[in-house]
C-alpha cells in the first residue's frame, strides 16, 4: 500500500474493477483515465476517484465524418520524384503512399492549388503543360526537358487518422473501422464540434477532467504502401492545410502561399530546416486560429464544471505550449509523454496552466508487455532519466497509459511502479514547492527556433532515438537535470534585442545548415559581431558538432576565432595544421584520460589560432596514431579576450557527459571556484539543494551501488554510499 496518496493517474481496462481497485491502493492513485477503444463503465465511476475522459475533437463522431467528407482534414504531399526520358511524362502521384490513409482531392481545382515542379531547375511548370486524370490518379506533363526530375505537389484528404492507424496496427484491431478526422476550420464542422461537445457534457456528468487528444490538427505522419512510417515530423504543420485555410491566410497576412511553402522540396518544413518567413507566418496564422477555437471548447468545459486538459501530442499542431497564443487558451492542465529528462522539462516548464502531468514509459501495449519484453527495465531507465530533471522542475502529477490488463500480468513491474509513485510523492512532500539551487547565471541554447521550441531541439519525433541526432540531444538531456537555468534564444532575438544580460554561456549545437546550428544566420555580420563582442567581454561559448557552420569567405565555422577550431572541407588541405594533444584540463579532472563518448563525432576538425588546447582527438587509423599532429579534434578549449569557449565533436547523454558539460559550463563562464557550492564527486551521482527547506537530495543515476563525497557550501562534508537507484535526503544544517 502506498505511504502517501495522490498525484498519480492510471489507465483503465475492460471488466477489471477489482484489479483496478488493487492498483489504486498499491500505487496510491487518485485518478483514472480511459484509453483509445475503452470507456468509463459505471463500476469504474463508482470507485470514487477523479475521472479523466479522452475527448477526440475531430474524430469522435464518425457519422459526421462519413456524411461530410468534403470537410475532412487535408494535407499537401509531394509525389515521388520521377526522371523524364522524353518531353512527356506520367506521374502516379500516390505511388509510395498508403492508399488507405489518403484520398486525392478531386473537389478543388488542381490547377489553382497544385504545382508541378522541375526539381532539376526548381522552376514551376505552367498549368498549360500538365493535366490530371482523376480516375487513374495520374498527372501527365508535356513540353518538358528530358532527363530532368519532376514532382507534383498535390492535396489529399485524410481518410484514416494517423494515431488511430498506429494503434490499430500495434494492437492488431483487425476489422475495427478506420476513423477519419474532420477539419474544424470548415464552417459546418466548426459549429458541429462545439455542439457535439456540449451534448457530450450532458451525457457524461461523471467526468471531472476532459482530456482533449488534442484539439484539431495532427502532426505530420504519413505511411508508405506497406503501412510503415514514411514521414514523421512531430512539429509538422503540413496536415493542417486546406484551400480555405490558404485563402484565410492570404486575407490575414496579405500575400498568397504557394504549395511549395508547405511541401518545401519534400522536407515539409522539418524543424531541422532553417524556417522561411512564409512558414513562420503560417505557424503564427494557424496557432492564432487554433488557440481561439480551443478557448471556446475550454470555456464549454468550465461552464459545465469540468477541467480541461490537453494531451501534448497527436493533434497538438497549433497549440505549441511556448508560443505566444498558448496561454490565451485557458487550459487547466497539459499532459504529455515523458520519454526522458528533456521531454519531462518540456512538459513541466509549460507556462499558463494550473498543473502539468507526465505519462511515464513504457505504455501498456503488447509490443513491450510480452514474453520477450522488459517492462521493468524500461520503467527503471525512464524514471532514472526523468528523476534528475524532476528535481529541477517537478511535474505536478505522473501517470501511465495503455491497457492496465497487460500491466497487471507482470507483478515485478507493478512493484517497480509502486516505488516510482512513492518516490515521486516524497519529492513533492520534501521540497514543498520550492526551487532547487541554480548557478548565478543562465545558459542560453541558441538556434533558429528559440523559445518556441524550448526543450525540443534536435528532435525528429517525440523522444525517439536517431543515429544522426543523439549526439546533439545529449546536450539538452544533460541540461534538463543540471543546476542551471536554461533559456532558449533565437538568432532573431539577438538581431532584435542583443544577448540577454543574465546569460553566462551560449550553446550552439547541430549539423551545418540546420536550424539548430543556424545556417545562413551565421553569414549575418551583426550576429557575428554581437557574439564576438559578448565573448570578448567575458561570455562563455560552447559549440557541438558543426556550430556556427556555413562555408563563407575563408571559414566553415564562422566563429572559428572564438571556438579555436575550424573544420576542413577540402579547400585548405595545403595549409598545415600542427595540433598537439594536451589531455589534462579542469573539465576532465574527474575522468582523467578516460575515453569520452562523442557519439557520431565529427571528421576534419582542427585547432586554429593562438589560444586553443586540444584535449581529445580521434586518430582514426594507425597512420594518424603514429603522427602526434594528425587526427581529428573532438574536444578543445579556447580563450578569447576575457571569455572562453569549449568545442565537442558530439555529445550523447550519459552520466559522464553530464559531468563534463557541467564542468565545461563553469569553466567557460570563469566560475570554476563556484562549481562545488552544492556538489557530489561521483559522476554517476547528482545532487539538488533546496535551500528554503534546508534539504539536499543526492541521487544514484545507475542500477549499481555508488559511493560519493558530498560538498555543501563549497566544503566536503561527508561520504555517502547509495544503493542502486537510491535517492537520499540530507539536512543542509
Amino acid at each position: 500500500m502506498a505511504q502517501l496518496k495522490g498525484r498519480v493517474t492510471i489507465p483503465t481496462d475492460s471488466n477489471m474493477k477489482e484489479e483496478i481497485k488493487k492498483v489504486i491502493d498499491t500505487w496510491g492513485a487518485d485518478a483514472l483515465r480511459d484509453c483509445d477503444g475503452t470507456k468509463l463503465s459505471q463500476d469504474i465511476v463508482d470507485l470514487g476517484v477523479k475521472l479523466y475522459s479522452t475527448y477526440l475533437t475531430v474524430r469522435s463522431d464518425q457519422q459526421w465524418a462519413r456524411e461530410n467528407q468534403d470537410e475532412l482534414q487535408q494535407l499537401y504531399l509531394m509525389s515521388e520524384p520521377v526522371i523524364s526520358k522524353s518531353e512527356e511524362l506520367e506521374i502516379s502521384i500516390l505511388k509510395g503512399y498508403y492508399g488507405k490513409q489518403f484520398r486525392i482531392d478531386t473537389v478543388h481545382d488542381e490547377k489553382e492549388w497544385w504545382e508541378v515542379i522541375d526539381r532539376t531547375t526548381g522552376k514551376i511548370i505552367s498549368t498549360d503543360n500538365w493535366s490530371f486524370n482523376k480516375e487513374k490518379g495520374i498527372v501527365k506533363v508535356k513540353n518538358i526537358l528530358p532527363w530532368h526530375e519532376y514532382t507534383v505537389n498535390f492535396l489529399v484528404y485524410m481518410i484514416w487518422d494517423p494515431t488511430q492507424m498506429y494503434n490499430h496496427i500495434t494492437n492488431d484491431w483487425g476489422d475495427k473501422s478506420h476513423e477519419m478526422p474532420y477539419d474544424c476550420r470548415q464552417p459546418k464542422t466548426n459549429k458541429h464540434v462545439k455542439e457535439a461537445l456540449k451534448k457530450w457534457m450532458e451525457e457524461n456528468p461523471e467526468v471531472n477532467v476532459v482530456r482533449f487528444t488534442t484539439f484539431f490538427y495532427h502532426f505530420t505522419l504519413c505511411f508508405n504502401e506497406v503501412a510503415k512510417e514514411k514521414f514523421v515530423d512531430w512539429f509538422g504543420y503540413s496536415s493542417s492545410v486546406s484551400p480555405l485555410a490558404l485563402k484565410q491566410f492570404e486575407e490575414e497576412k496579405g500575400y498568397k502561399l504557394r504549395s511549395e511553402h508547405i511541401v518545401d522540396k519534400g522536407y515539409y518544413n522539418s524543424p531541422f530546416r532553417v524556417p522561411s518567413k512564409e512558414f513562420k507566418d503560417y505557424v503564427d496564422f494557424q496557432s492564432k486560429y487554433v488557440a481561439g477555437l480551443a478557448k471556446e471548447l475550454v470555456d464549454i468545459c468550465h461552464q459545465n464544471g469540468k477541467e480541461a486538459m490537453m494531451f501534448l501530442g497527436d493533434n497538438w499542431i497549433g497549440t505549441e505550449p511556448y508560443g505566444k497564443y498558448f496561454p490565451s487558451i485557458g487550459l487547466d492542465a497539459v499532459v504529455g509523454s515523458v520519454g526522458n529528462g528533456a521531454t519531462m522539462r518540456m512538459i513541466a516548464d509549460i507556462p499558463g496552466v494550473k498543473y502539468t502531468e507526465g505519462r511515464f514509459l513504457p505504455y501498456f501495449f503488447p509490443d513491450v508487455f510480452n514474453e520477450t519484453g522488459d517492462p521493468v527495465g524500461e520503467a527503471r531507465q525512464n524514471w532514472l532519466q526523468a528523476r534528475r530533471a524532476i528535481l529541477r522542475k517537478p511535474l505536478d502529477r505522473i501517470g501511465y497509459g495503455g491497457y492496465l490488463g497487460l500491466a497487471v500480468k507482470f507483478p515485478e513491474f507493478v512493484k517497480q511502479v509502486e516505488n516510482i509513485c512513492d518516490e515521486f510523492r516524497n519529492i513533492h512532500e520534501t521540497i514543498k514547492e520550492t526551487k532547487a539551487y541554480t548557478a548565478p547565471f543562465k545558459v542560453g541554447v541558441l538556434n533558429c527556433w528559440g523559445k518556441l521550441r524550448s526543450w525540443q531541439t534536435n528532435q525528429v519525433a517525440h523522444a525517439l532515438w536517431y543515429k544522426e541526432i543523439y549526439s546533439y540531444i545529449g546536450i539538452i538531456e544533460c541540461l534538463s537535470g543540471m543546476p542551471v537555468d536554461v533559456e532558449f534564444i533565437s538568432f532573431d532575438d539577438i538581431l532584435e534585442n542583443g544577448i540577454p544580460t543574465d546569460l553566462g554561456v551560449i550553446i550552439n549545437a547541430g549539423d551545418a545548415y540546420t536550424a539548430w546550428s543556424g545556417g545562413e544566420y551565421w553569414k549575418n555580420p551583426k550576429i557575428l559581431s554581437t557574439v564576438r563582442e559578448w565573448v570578448t567581454n567575458g561570455g562563455g561559448f560552447i559549440g557541438v558538432g558543426e556550430p556556427t557552420a556555413i562555408h563563407h569567405e575563408n571559414r566553415f565555422f564562422q566563429l572559428a576565432d572564438v571556438l579555436g577550431v575550424d573544420k576542413e572541407v577540402g579547400f585548405s588541405l595545403s595549409t598545415r595544421k600542427y595540433n598537439e594533444l594536451e589531455p589534462y584540463h579542469f573539465i576532465t579532472e574527474e575522468i582523467g584520460e578516460a575515453s569520452i563518448d562523442f557519439g557520431e563525432g565529427m571528421k576534419g576538425v582542427f585547432g586554429t589560432g593562438d589560444n586553443y588546447q586540444v584535449i581529445r582527438k580521434d586518430f582514426g587509423n594507425e597512420a594518424c596514431l603514429n603522427n602526434k599532429f594528425r587526427g581529428d579534434t573532438t574536444f578543445a578549449v579556447n580563450t578569447y579576450g576575457k571569455g572562453r569557449s569549449v568545442y565537442f565533436a558530439g555529445f550523447p547523454y550519459s552520466p559522464q557527459n553530464c559531468r563534463l558539460l557541467l564542468r565545461a559550463i563553469y569553466w567557460a563562464v570563469n566560475k570554476e571556484e563556484d562549481m562545488k557550492n552544492w556538489y557530489v564527486t561521483n559522476i554517476y551521482t547528482e545532487c539538488a539543494a533546496f535551500l528554503e527547506v534546508n534539504k539536499m537530495a543526492v541521487i544514484n543515476n545507475t542500477e549499481e551501488e555508488r559511493t560519493t563525497d558530498v560538498y555543501m557550501n563549497g566544503e566536503n562534508v561527508k561520504t555517502l554510499t547509495l544503493a542502486p537507484m537510491e535517492i537520499k535526503w540530507l539536512d543542509i544544517n
